[in-house]
């Protein structure tokens, strides 16, 4: 995930300054010549760096911080509103206009996403906001860019605007612009055309995309892998267009976190989504304080629950919970819990959302996802029976199940190991219920 050694570096750092006894100004100036060069080797813009460490001092001045008996819960408080600051404390939402079409232009360099960033975009306003979206095919100088914009189009159920590549992309932003008039559509996406540089030609005609079609919003698409040069796109882009937010793609990958730390404070630009991976689904709100206790490896627990209300199904959760409190836990419980965990997303991703979570490397996550999917291979390679009492499962049911699933009879062992432990700590839980204590060990 990006900032991911940025948390690692502010987490040391801070634990450092827990250990202090008392804030001096030498240890405070120590503290903050660390925080500059971790900032500086995630690659945040210099100018920032220089910005936010003298501000973080001037306020823990201001505040009278070295005169506090505990004064490292302030500086952490400084700290994370100054990163707040950073990322862009305004309100980044979408606002939809009452009554008729909002329009939104996509803009970016080629090769930054933005066909798949436009469907991401539609599929989220369509399930989440309940819009009905029209996709405006106006990248002409790239057939395959209509034709992916199509495909999109029919996998999430959202309508496609196409004239091909023979017309003008101001002439397919103004029939656009009718067709969502006359058949009522809440929200109009416009996949334009990139460049691999910025240039005029290119600047003109989204200029005169603008002046048909008076869109609500501007939102560039810029790759968080990038750095740097995603800050200066972000900047002559807004000055040529007047921007009204960012879209950051790859913000799951091995990105320093660099640009998303300085794209706001340089451009004045807003970041408004975040791309978290490949699929359609893998687009979120950008919330400025979440990231910055992300970052500062606070957790995310806003976020948690906000997947776990839209992946999970509250009422078989609760009957599950039941079953397990009343000492009834099956391998059929033991593979619905899996799939209702994966639904969340990447195993990865959900950690880094609960607080106080220790580092595991990315290792021993690939060995922990690949493990929970052979799990569920070999689950749904038993009968229901079997998966209901799995007491029957003897040395000729195990070779059958392990030549259905492609595994072997020692991965169904520990299958069923893992299976023995859960069903154990179900056990411990029952005696709560009953007594009212806690077991040994929880």
């Amino acid at each position: 995930m990006a900032f991911e050694s940025l948390t690692e570096r502010f987490q040391g750092i801070l634990k450092k300054l827990r250990g202090q006894s008392r804030l001096t100004e030498a240890n405070m100036d120590a503290m903050l010549k660390e925080i500059q060069r971790a900032l500086l080797e995630a690659d945040v813009n210099f100018k920032v760096v220089r910005e936010f460490t003298n501000n973080v001092k001037e306020k823990a001045i201001g505040q009278e911080v070295f005169k506090e008996l505990n004064p490292s819960q302030m500086v952490v408080k400084i700290v994370h509103d100054e990163l707040v600051d950073l990322l862009g404390s305004d309100e980044t939402k979408l606002e939809y206009l009452k009554g008729k079409a909002t329009f939104i232009m996509l803009v970016g360099l080629q090769g930054s996403g933005k066909t798949t960033t436009a469907g991401k975009l539609a599929k989220r306003m369509k399930e989440k906001d309940k819009k009905k979206v029209l996709l405006v095919a106006a990248d002409v100088y790239r057939p395959a860019a209509i034709d992916q914009l199509s495909q999109i189009g029919k996998q999430i159920g959202v309508d496609v605007f196409s004239l091909g590549t023979n017309v003008t992309p101001v002439e397919i932003a103004t029939q656009a612009k009718e067709k969502a008039r006359i058949e009522h559509y809440d929200v109009v996406i416009i996949d334009t055309a990139g460049r691999l540089t910025i240039d005029e030609p290119l600047m003109q005609e989204l200029r005169d995309i603008r002046e048909i079609i008076e869109p609500q919003e501007i939102l560039l698409l810029v790759d968080a892998m990038s750095g740097q040069d995603a800050v200066n796109t972000a900047k002559q882009f807004n000055k040529r267009l007047e921007l009204s937010g960012v879209i950051m793609s790859k913000l799951d990958g091995d990105a320093r976190g660099g640009a998303a730390l300085s794209i706001r404070h340089i451009s004045k630009v807003p970041i408004k989504f975040a791309g978290v991976g490949e699929k359609l689904d893998d687009l979120e709100p950008f919330y400025p304080e979440r990231m910055a206790d992300r970052i500062l490896g606070m957790g995310d627990v806003v976020t948690l629950v906000e997947k776990v209300q839209e992946n999970i199904d509250e009422r078989e959760m609760k009957k599950s919970v039941n079953k397990m409190l009343e000492g009834h836990f099956s391998l059929n419980d033991m593979l619905e819990q899996m799939k209702q965990i994966q639904k969340m997303g990447p195993l990865r991703g959900i950690l880094k959302l609960i607080p106080g979570m220790p580092k595991i490397d990315k290792e021993h996550l690939e060995i922990a996802e690949k493990q929970m999917r052979n799990f569920e291979i070999i689950m749904n390679s038993m009968t229901p029976e079997e998966r209901e009492n799995p007491a029957i499962l003897k040395h000729s049911r195990k070779v059958r199940i392990a030549k259905g699933s492609g595994t072997s009879t020692a991965a169904i062992n520990r299958m069923l190991k893992q299976y023995d432990s859960m069903k154990d700590a179900m056990k411990k839980m029952q005696q709560y219920k009953k007594t009212g204590r806690m077991p040994p060990g929880f």
